[in-house]
C-alpha cells in the first residue's frame, strides 16, 4: 500500500466564541493509526467558557432570526460550496483524528456539504401553513418560530456529518447554536464552523466550546438560557442529559445506541446476504450506531451464510486510513479497542465460536470478527459493541427471528434479506425499529429522510434529518386574523 499524504504538524484547535477563535491548545489528540503523530492540540473549556458562548449566542440570535429565510439559506448554501471545495483537506484531517478510511471520510464530508445545501433550500419553504377557518372573514395561519439558543452535543464517530445535520436545521429555523464536539475529534467541527463563518454567518450565531463532557457538557445542558439540547452519544450520558434538561422544562432530543439486527431468510442468496451483512458490520470499522451487530439466520441458510461471512470478513483487513487500498480503518482509541476485545472474549467465554478475526492485533487495528453459536441472552447479543464484531444467531423461522430481533432494549435500525415480499412486509410491520432496511445494510441513511429510533435508542419524539428536523428547532404559533 502507498501513503497518500505526508505527516502534518499538529493543528491548533480552539473555541469559537462571538466569531473569534480563542483558547490555548494543551490536550493532544494522536492519530489512532499512527500513535506517534500528534494531530491536534485543543484547549479545555470551563463553565465560564460555556457562559461566554451562550451569552454570545443570546446577543446574536435576534438579528439572525430577523433575516429572511432565503437570506439564511444563502449562508448555508455558500458554506456547502466552501466545504465542497475543501473536501480533500477536511477529509484528511478527519481520517487523522478519527481513524476511518479516506474513502469513508471523503463521503462523510460530501454528506455534510449536502446537508448544508439541503437546508439552504429548505429555508425557502420552511414557514407555516394556511388553514381553513370555521368563521367568515377570518384568515388562519401558522408560523414557525425559533427556540432561541440551542445546544448541540455530538460524538466522535461522524465528526462532521452529525454536527452538520444538527447545526444546519437549527440555523435554518433562526436559532443561534452553542456546540460541543467530542474531545477526540475537534478538527472536523472546526472546519465546518470555519466554512459557515467564511460564508457570512454573523459572529456569535454559531459558537464551539471544546472540553470534557463532565465540565463543558454539563454546563451547557444546565444553562437556563439554552432552550433545547440535541445529543447523540451513549445511553448513560443521554439519560443524564434528559434528566437535566427536562428538569428545567427545556426541549431535549436524544439519539443513542443500537443493537441492530439483520434477519436472513432461507430464500436469500448467502453470498449477497453476507456482503450486505459485512458492509453494515465492518464498514466504518463498525463504529456506527446503525451498524449491523446481529445476523439472525433461519436454518436453511445458516451454515452457508456463516461460511460466506467468515470468508468475506477476511477481506476487511484493518489498516491506516490514509494508505491506498485500506478497506477498514483503525479503532478510534485505546479505550474503544479494549472494549471491543472484552466483548470478543466475553462471547468466547459464554460459548460463542470465533470463526473469523481471531488472529493477532497490531496497534489499534482490530480485525473483523464473526462470532457464531450465539444465544439471544448472551452479552454479545444484547449489548452494543461499537466495533467490527458481528454475532450470528440461529432462528427457527421468521416469527422466531423477529422475536429475537425485538428482544433487546434498543430499536434503532433493522434489516431483512429476502425476496419473499409477504415475509418482508410482515417483518416491517412487526420489528421494533425506527428505520427498516430491506436487502440493504442497516447502516447508511438518506439525508432527506427522517431518522430516529424507539425504545432506548431515542427519545422518539422529534426526528433528525429531512425537513422534519426543523420540528425540534422551532415551535408553532397559530394566528387568527379577522378581516372584517
Amino acid at each position: 500500500m502507498t501513503r497518500t499524504t505526508a505527516v502534518a504538524p499538529p493543528t491548533p484547535a480552539a473555541h469559537l466564541i462571538a466569531g473569534e477563535w480563542v483558547g490555548e491548545g494543551t490536550v493532544e489528540r494522536r492519530n489512532p493509526a499512527r500513535p506517534d503523530e500528534v494531530v491536534a492540540l485543543a484547549p479545555l473549556g470551563t463553565a465560564a467558557t460555556v457562559r461566554d458562548a451562550v451569552a454570545a449566542a443570546t446577543d446574536a440570535q435576534p438579528a439572525w432570526r430577523s433575516k429572511t429565510g432565503p437570506e439564511r439559506g444563502a449562508v448555508l448554501t455558500r458554506a456547502a460550496e466552501l466545504l465542497t471545495a475543501r473536501t480533500v483537506l477536511v477529509a484528511h484531517d478527519l481520517v487523522r483524528e478519527e481513524g476511518k478510511t479516506l474513502t469513508e471520510a471523503t463521503g462523510e464530508v460530501t454528506r455534510a456539504a449536502d446537508v448544508l445545501r439541503f437546508f439552504g433550500a429548505v429555508c425557502r419553504n420552511a414557514d407555516g401553513l394556511t388553514l381553513p377557518a370555521g368563521t367568515p372573514d377570518t384568515l388562519v395561519y401558522t408560523r414557525r418560530e425559533p427556540l432561541g439558543v440551542v445546544g448541540v452535543v455530538t460524538p466522535w464517530n461522524f465528526p462532521i456529518a452529525i454536527p452538520a445535520w444538527k447545526i444546519a436545521p437549527a440555523l435554518a429555523a433562526g436559532n443561534a447554536v452553542v456546540a460541543k464536539p467530542a474531545q477526540l475529534t475537534t478538527l472536523s467541527m472546526q472546519h465546518l464552523a470555519q466554512c459557515l463563518l467564511d460564508a457570512g454567518l454573523p459572529a456569535g450565531v454559531l459558537n464551539l466550546v471544546l472540553g470534557a463532557g463532565s465540565v463543558v457538557g454539563d454546563s451547557l445542558v444546565s444553562h437556563p438560557d439554552v432552550a433545547a439540547v440535541s445529543f447523540t452519544g451513549s445511553g448513560t450520558v443521554g439519560a443524564g442529559i434528559h434528566t437535566a434538561v427536562s428538569a428545567r422544562m427545556a426541549r431535549v432530543q436524544l439519539e443513542m445506541g443500537g443493537k441492530n439486527p439483520l434477519v436472513v431468510l432461507d430464500d436469500a442468496d448467502p453470498v449477497r446476504a453476507a456482503a450486505i451483512a459485512a458492509s453494515g458490520a465492518f464498514g466504518l470499522t463498525g463504529q456506527a450506531c446503525t451498524a449491523t451487530s446481529r445476523v439472525i439466520a433461519t436454518p436453511g441458510i445458516h451454515d452457508a451464510l456463516v461460511e460466506e461471512l467468515a470468508r468475506v470478513a477476511q477481506s476487511y483487513t484493518p489498516g491506516d486510513g490514509l494508505e491506498s487500498g485500506t478497506r477498514m480503518g483503525a479503532v478510534v482509541s485505546e479505550a474503544q479497542f479494549a472494549a471491543d476485545q472484552r466483548f470478543v472474549e466475553t462471547a468466547r467465554r459464554e460459548g460463542g465460536e470465533i470463526v473469523a478475526g481471531s488472529g493477532a492485533t497490531d496497534g489499534l487495528f482490530h480485525p473483523a470478527v464473526v462470532v457464531t453459536g450465539v444465544e439471544p441472552d448472551h452479552t454479545i447479543a444484547q449489548e452494543e459493541v461499537f466495533g467490527p464484531v458481528l454475532a450470528v444467531l440461529r432462528a427457527d423461522d421468521l416469527d422466531h427471528a423477529t422475536a429475537i430481533a425485538n428482544g433487546v432494549r434498543y430499536g434503532l435500525t433493522a434489516g431483512i434479506v429476502s425476496n419473499d415480499m409477504r415475509a418482508v412486509h410482515r417483518f416491517v410491520d412487526q420489528v421494533e425499529a425506527g428505520v427498516v432496511k430491506v436487502n440493504r445494510p442497516t447502516s447508511g441513511l438518506e439525508l432527506n429522510v427522517p431518522f430516529g429510533g424507539t425504545k432506548e435508542s431515542s427519545t422518539n419524539t422529534y426526528r433528525e434529518q429531512g425537513q422534519s428536523a426543523l420540528d425540534f428547532y422551532s415551535w408553532t404559533k397559530s394566528v387568527y386574523l379577522g378581516v372584517d
